[in-house]
């Protein structure tokens, strides 16, 4: 029998994440390309800075209406034919609105890429903005909204927003909308935000892919580059408040088995010097199943299946003006709500008291960092992250600096980062759950005031 030679790794690479290459088109379309060889699939993600907070006064919503009906029909294609197009050029397409503005995000081979972008491109640049398509998606929206209220994550971050921001704050109410709002939204309303707010000079597209033998110049000035539209003033950006004083929120639900928690406050912009630290401090408090919060709540204690703490980013701006949500999420069985909330307490005391070990910050930075070649094996994951750095006005080598700085972070950083996000009598929690039996409990352990309120 012939045995063949026992395969030997190879000379490890070093990886970075990917740099793109940053031009504008004669429109003022600013476009970054990435090439990535292999990536037959290319990506496509365009910001439109169409921000909520610009959205009219009880109109919330008309945003997200508008961003779905893009495709929903154009000057050439009827709703039915455009996403015929898109079939059969075997491409994705979906888009949405969140505080930064509108992203549109496009999936489809190479060979086709043209086709698809000129689809996109009338999208942008001549949706029908049809009265029965419109009132469709605002049927479909307020129909969505039951379903969200009844799921208690959802719930509990509704909850979580309407008590830390103040009510004229655009941030404090649903992202999509209420019933309220959204039945209120019709074609006019959807064509009034379009023109007021979607334009090329404010808008990036990155594409991501192999772009062997692709003139992507050509392509882009065939399509998007025929997309045409006035300047705009830059849009204030009013400044985040927000009241993180320690108190307690329990959202009734009779009967429930299960308690959701969502324990979060604001915090810094992530332009801020501490984001690195705080980024590698909260994956040892809470980013994974080898954590501490899963260690005692999951391991010892066995309240839950898991839980997580996190950073996530709700606008950054140029200026460092803007805010993220800090939080901690998860669920209990009803009985176990006190204690276990208990528990989640003496971790963050224990941590401020004794700090992070090395050996914790050891396994965060090679979990981080180690996985990210992993991570951005796709064109949609480098397209999602570099136009997530240009909505939040970040350089285009952030991500790559970031890494650096997190392997360079030490243990005492990342303690002092950490604590400082995650301080016990400054947290807002919000509980939904069965208030008659979880309000008492909760009341004994005195990290804040305890209010009920229902729905």
């Amino acid at each position: 029998m012939e045995f063949h030679p026992q395969p030997r790794p190879g000379t490890a690479k070093p990886w970075a994440f990917p740099a793109p290459d940053r031009g504008a088109l004669d429109n003022g379309l600013t476009v970054l390309r990435c090439h990535r060889p292999g990536q037959q699939v290319v990506a496509v993600e365009i910001f439109l800075a169409a921000p909520l907070e610009a959205e009219p006064e009880g109109l919330d919503g008309v945003a997200t209406i508008m961003a779905r009906a893009l495709s929903e029909g154009t000057d050439k294609h009827s709703a039915e034919e455009f996403a015929a197009e898109l079939e059969r050029c075997g491409a994705t397409l979906d888009a949405h609105a969140d505080h930064p503005g509108v992203r549109i995000s496009l999936e489809v081979p190479v060979s086709r890429l043209a086709k698809a972008l000129g689809l996109v491109a009338e999208a942008l640049r001549a949706p029908a903005f049809a009265d029965s398509e419109v009132e469709r998606l605002v049927r479909n929206r307020l129909d969505e909204i039951p379903h969200e209220i009844a799921n208690p994550s959802r719930r509990a971050a509704m909850q979580l927003s309407k008590e830390l921001f103040p009510a004229t704050s655009r941030m404090s109410r649903p992202r999509q909308g209420t019933e309220d709002t959204v039945a209120r939204i019709d074609a006019s309303a959807v064509r009034a935000f379009y023109e007021a707010h979607v334009r090329p000079a404010t808008a990036t597209a990155v594409v991501v892919g192999d772009l062997t033998g692709v003139d992507l110049d050509a392509v882009l000035a065939d399509t998007l580059g025929a997309w045409t539209g006035d300047m705009a003033e830059p849009r204030p950006v009013p400044p985040v408040t927000a009241d993180d004083t320690g108190r307690v929120v329990i959202v009734d639900r009779p009967g429930a088995v299960q308690t959701q928690l969502l324990i979060g406050r604001i915090g810094p912009d992530r332009h801020d010097r501490v984001w690195p630290a705080q980024v590698l401090g909260t994956y040892c408090l809470g980013g994974t199943l080898t954590s501490r919060l899963d260690r005692v709540l999951r391991e010892e204690k066995g309240y839950t299946y898991g839980v997580r703490a996190f950073g996530q980013v709700l606008r950054s701006g140029p200026e460092g003006n803007g805010a993220a949500m800090l939080a901690i999420s998860g669920s209990v069985d009803t009985p176990h709500t006190g204690p276990a909330l208990d528990d989640l307490w003496k971790v963050l005391r224990t941590l401020a008291a004794e700090g992070l070990t090395d050996a914790e910050r050891e396994t965060a930075v090679q979990n981080l960092v180690g996985v990210a070649p992993l991570k951005y094996e796709t064109a949609a994951a480098v397209a999602g992250t570099l136009a997530d750095q240009v909505e939040q006005h970040l350089p285009d080598d952030y991500q790559a600096q970031m890494y650096a700085r997190l392997a360079e972070t030490g243990t005492v950083e990342a303690t002092a980062a950490v604590v400082s996000a995650f301080p016990t009598d400054r947290l807002v929690t919000v509980l939904v759950g069965d208030a008659a039996q979880i309000k008492e409990p909760v009341e004994a352990l005195g990290i804040g005031e305890v209010t009920v309120v229902t729905g």
